[in-house]
C-alpha cells in the first residue's frame, strides 16, 4: 500500500474511532457529502418535528456478514477495513471503486448492555457498477427495491452511547404518526431485521457540519392499512 493510500486509510478510519468531537454546526436536511460524491437518490414523502419520512429508489449495497461485538464503533470499523479495501480493488475483478456515501451499519440490538450485538456494515455501490458489483469473499449484495425509510439527523461523529440515544429520540418523535405502527409491524414480523441503521455521511478530516442520520425501515402497504 503506498504512503498516500495508508494515509488516507488512516483518516477514514478515524470516522468510526473518534466519538468524542462534537460539531456545533447546524445539520442540513441535505448531506453536504452528497453534492461530491454519489449517494443514493431518495424522494421526501414527509417533514416533521424530529424526523423525515424518504422513499429510496431502488438502490444496491456491498455488504458485511453479520459482525458480532458489543461495540458499533469497532464492529463499523472492522466492516469499513473489509469495504476499503474492497473498493481497492481486493476483489474478484481487481477493480477500483469510487467511493459514495453513507457507510451504513444495521443494528441489531443485544438484550443487554455487556451481551454481543449484531451489526451489517455496507457500502453503497456506484450506478456505474450496479449492473455488475465485482464479488469478493466475505462479501453479499444487498438489493433495495423501492424502499421508505424514517429518518433522524445528528452532527458529530457517532459514537456507542449517541447512536442509542438518537434511535430512541426517532423512536419518541414517531408517537402517534400514522408511521409508528407500520415501522412497529416490520419489526415484529422479521424478528432478524436490524432494530435501525446509522448512516455516516462523512470523511474523518470534516469536523464541521457532518451529517450522521439514524434510519428506521418500513412496509408502505402497512401504513394504508392503518
Amino acid at each position: 500500500m503506498t504512503g498516500l493510500k495508508l494515509m488516507h486509510l488512516t483518516l477514514l478510519l478515524n470516522l468510526v474511532s473518534n466519538p468524542n468531537h462534537k460539531d456545533d454546526e447546524s445539520v442540513r436536511v441535505f448531506p453536504p457529502t452528497c453534492e461530491r460524491i454519489e449517494c443514493p437518490t431518495y424522494d421526501v414523502i414527509q417533514q416533521s418535528n424530529g424526523f423525515e419520512i424518504r422513499r429510496y429508489n431502488s438502490a444496491l449495497w456491498m455488504s458485511t456478514s453479520p459482525i458480532q461485538d458489543i461495540s458499533l464503533v469497532d464492529a463499523t470499523r472492522t466492516g469499513f477495513l473489509m469495504l476499503f479495501d474492497y473498493i481497492q480493488g481486493k476483489n474478484e475483478y481487481n477493480k477500483k471503486i469510487e467511493m459514495t456515501g453513507p457507510v451504513m451499519t444495521q443494528v441489531s440490538p443485544s438484550d443487554g448492555p455487556l451481551c454481543e450485538s449484531s451489526f451489517v456494515v455496507s457500502f453503497y455501490v456506484p450506478k456505474d457498477n450496479q449492473a455488475d458489483p465485482p464479488p469478493a469473499q466475505g462479501l453479499h449484495v444487498q438489493k433495495w427495491e423501492t424502499t421508505y425509510i424514517a429518518v433522524r439527523q445528528f452532527g458529530g461523529f457517532a459514537s456507542d452511547y449517541g447512536v442509542g440515544e438518537e434511535a430512541a429520540a426517532l423512536q419518541a418523535s414517531l408517537v402517534g404518526s400514522k408511521w409508528a405502527p407500520a415501522i412497529e409491524k416490520t419489526r415484529t414480523d422479521d424478528p432478524t431485521s436490524s432494530s435501525y441503521i446509522v448512516a455516516q455521511y462523512n470523511s474523518p478530516f470534516e469536523f464541521e457540519n457532518r451529517v450522521n442520520e439514524i434510519w428506521f425501515k418500513f412496509d408502505i402497504n402497512d401504513v394504508a392499512q392503518m
